[in-house]
C-alpha cells in the first residue's frame, strides 16, 4: 500500500484532549491507530488497524476527563454522535442510565487516496454501486474518494446524504476530500430516508451518495431513486451478497427474493423442486463490491445474474480484485482450510474458463444435474445428528450438517418440539429456509425426511410411479372417449393429487370438464361433458 497517501488532522483531535493524556501518546505510533477510547475508571485505549489494543497507562480516566472533552465539541445529537468542524474525526458517546456521558470512543478520520484505484473503471460506468462488507474495512472512505473522483473528473452533479456527518466532516463546509460534490446533512438517523428523496426532488443530482442504507423504507428510497434514473454510490449492513439476499429488510435492493412454483415440464427442464425460490425483480444497484478487507475487493458486476445464480445453488465467483491489480479466478483463490465440498470440486475446473473476467462460472450442465443440485447444508433442530450424518454417509448424499442456521438449506425439526423451537423455525421461515419434521429419532423415520427434504427417489420407486402414472392417463383417456360418445359422466378409481393433476389437464385437453370428488385415500376424479357440451349434444349432466 505504499502509493496510498495518508493525511490526517491528528492534531485537531488530540487539542480536545487533556494535558495528561496528550503526554501518554507516542505519535510515532499513531500512523495506523483507528480509536482512542477512554472509558470512566479504566486506562486510555488505542486501537489499531490490525486488532492490536494498546492501553496508555498512567492514570484511569475520571469524570473530570470526560467533561474536558465534551465542553470541546458541538453538542451530541440523537445517536450520540459528535465531531471536531473540518476535520473527519468522530466522537461517540456512551452515556449511563441517567443519560451522563461515562465513555468516548474517538475515532480518527482520515483521507485515504487510492483505496478505489483497483475499480476506477466500474466507478466511471455510470452504474449504481452497492458495497458490502463489516464494520472497519473502509467503506465510508470508499464513498469518500468516489464523491471527489465522479464530481471533479467527471463533472456530475454528486449530493452526498451524509448522515452524522461521517462522509464529508463535520461543520457547515464539506471537507475538500469529497471535492465539487455537495453535502446534505442529515439531522437524526431515521431521517435518511426523507432527505434521500429531498435530495432527488430539490437539487437534481445525476449521482446520490449514501452510507449505511439500513431500513426498509431507506431501501425503498433507494428504489425511487434508481428509477428515476440517478445513478447511486450506497452501503449497506451485510458482509456478503449472500447474507443480503437472506435478509428480508434488505434483500430489495438487489431484487428480492419470492417463491414460486413451476409446473411439471419448467422443474424437469430444470432439474429442481417445484417450488423455488426466484429474484422477484430488477435489482436496485447494477454492481455489488464486497469489501474483503482493506485492500481486497469481490465484485459482481452484473447483480440481477448473480443473485439468480445464487439462488439456484449454481456455483459462481466473484472477479477478486487488490488495489493496482486485477486478479484472475484461479490467482485469488485462498488455500483451503476444509476438506473439498461438491462445489470445491466443481471450482476446480477454472483451467477451463475462457474469459476470466465475466461473472459466468463456466461449468457442465451434466455435472450441475449430477451433483452440485442436490447438495445441500442442513440445520437440525431436536433431532440426532448422528444417525443424520450416519443416513448422509450411508447414501453418500451431497449433504452436510451445520451448526449455523444462516448457512442452512434445509431445516429438520423434531414434531413434538415445535413450540420450545418457535425462535428457531421463526427465523428459518423469515430467512425463507424449507422445514421438514420428522415424529421420531429413529434411523428409518430421519431416513425418510431426508431423502424428501433433498428430493431423492429410488430408481425402483420412479419405475413404479411411472407405471401407475401410464395406467391412470389409460384409464382417464378411456373415461374421456366414453363421455364423447354420450356417457352423462364416468368416475376414475382413486389417485394421488399428482397423478389427479395429469388427469385434469388432459381432460381440459379435450375440452371437457372434470372434478375431484370423494375424501382421503377415495378421492378420485369425475369426468363431465360440460354444459355447453351437454347442450349441444342433448346429454343429461350428471
Amino acid at each position: 500500500m505504499s502509493n496510498i497517501q495518508f493525511q490526517n488532522d491528528l492534531d485537531k483531535l488530540i487539542e480536545i484532549l487533556p494535558n495528561r493524556i496528550k503526554g501518554l501518546l507516542d505519535y510515532s505510533k499513531m500512523e495506523d491507530a483507528i480509536e482512542i477510547v477512554l472509558d470512566i475508571g479504566r486506562v486510555p485505549e488505542i486501537r489499531h488497524a490490525d486488532g492490536k489494543i494498546e492501553y496508555l497507562g498512567g492514570d484511569e480516566i475520571s469524570t473530570e476527563d470526560i467533561e474536558h472533552i465534551t465542553s470541546r465539541v458541538q453538542e451530541f445529537t440523537s445517536d450520540n454522535r459528535s465531531g471536531i468542524p473540518g476535520t473527519l474525526h468522530r466522537i461517540s458517546a456512551i452515556r449511563n442510565r441517567q443519560g451522563k456521558v461515562v465513555g468516548l470512543t474517538c475515532r480518527i478520520g482520515r483521507v485515504v487516496t487510492g483505496t478505489i484505484s483497483c475499480i476506477k473503471d466500474i466507478c466511471l460506468q455510470n452504474k449504481s454501486i452497492l458495497f458490502l462488507g463489516p464494520p472497519g474495512v473502509g467503506k465510508t472512505t470508499k464513498l469518500r474518494e468516489i464523491s471527489r473522483l465522479v464530481a471533479n473528473e467527471l463533472g456530475k452533479r454528486v449530493v452526498i446524504v451524509d448522515t452524522s456527518n461521517e462522509i464529508a466532516g463535520d461543520g457547515d463546509t464539506p471537507h475538500p476530500a469529497v471535492g465539487h460534490a455537495r453535502r446534505m446533512q442529515v439531522r437524526q438517523p431515521e431521517y435518511q430516508k426523507d432527505i434521500m428523496i429531498e435530495a432527488v426532488e430539490n437539487h437534481t443530482p445525476e449521482v446520490i451518495v449514501v452510507d449505511e442504507i439500513g431500513t426498509e423504507a431507506e431501501a425503498q428510497a433507494a428504489r425511487t431513486i434508481a428509477e428515476r434514473g440517478v445513478m447511486l454510490i450506497a452501503t449497506a449492513h451485510g458482509n456478503s451478497l449472500e447474507s443480503l439476499i437472506k435478509n428480508p429488510t434488505l434483500s430489495d435492493l438487489v431484487g428480492g427474493i419470492q417463491s414460486v412454483t413451476l409446473g411439471d415440464d419448467e422443474a424437469k427442464r430444470r432439474s429442481s423442486q417445484k417450488t423455488v425460490l426466484e429474484r422477484e425483480k430488477q435489482p436496485t444497484f447494477d454492481i455489488v463490491i464486497e469489501i474483503l478487507d482493506r485492500n481486497t475487493l469481490a465484485v459482481y458486476k452484473n447483480t440481477a445474474e448473480a443473485v439468480d445464480y445464487i439462488l439456484r445453488g449454481w456455483p459462481i465467483r466473484p472477479e477478486i480484485r487488490k488495489v493496482d491489480k486485477v486478479y484472475t479466478f484461479s490467482e485469488s483463490q485462498p488455500e483451503l482450510e476444509k476438506p473439498p465440498t461438491v462445489f470445491d470440486k466443481i471450482n476446480a475446473l477454472d483451467k477451463t474458463i475462457e474469459h476470466p473476467e465475466s461473472l459466468k462460472f463456466s461449468f457442465s450442465r451434466q455435472k450441475y444435474v449430477e451433483d452440485v443440485k442436490k447438495y445441500k447444508k442442513i440445520y437440525l433442530y431436536a433431532v440426532s445428528r448422528s444417525i443424520a450424518e450416519k443416513v448422509i454417509e450411508r447414501l453418500d448424499l451431497n449433504a452436510e450438517i451445520t451448526r449455523n442456521l444462516d448457512d442452512a438449506d434445509i431445516v429438520i425439526a423434531h414434531k413434538n418440539f415445535i413450540k420450545g423451537g418457535a425462535k428457531v423455525l421463526s427465523t428459518a421461515e423469515e430467512n425463507r429456509l424449507q422445514i421438514f419434521y420428522v415424529k421420531t429419532n429413529s434411523m428409518a423415520q430421519i431416513q425418510k425426511v431426508i431423502k424428501d427434504a433433498l428430493d431423492i427417489v429410488e430408481l425402483n420407486e420412479r419405475q413404479t410411479y411411472y407405471d401407475i402414472t401410464e395406467k391412470a392417463l389409460d384409464e382417464a383417456k378411456a373415461a374421456i372417449d366414453k363421455v364423447l360418445a354420450g356417457a352423462g359422466y364416468v368416475e376414475l378409481t382413486p389417485q394421488n393429487t399428482q397423478i389427479r393433476k395429469l388427469q385434469h389437464e388432459l381432460v381440459e385437453q379435450h375440452n371437457l370438464e372434470s372434478k375431484s370428488v370423494g375424501e382421503g385415500e377415495s378421492r378420485h376424479l369425475r369426468i363431465v361433458g360440460g354444459k355447453d357440451f351437454n347442450q349441444r349434444n342433448g346429454f343429461k349432466e350428471a
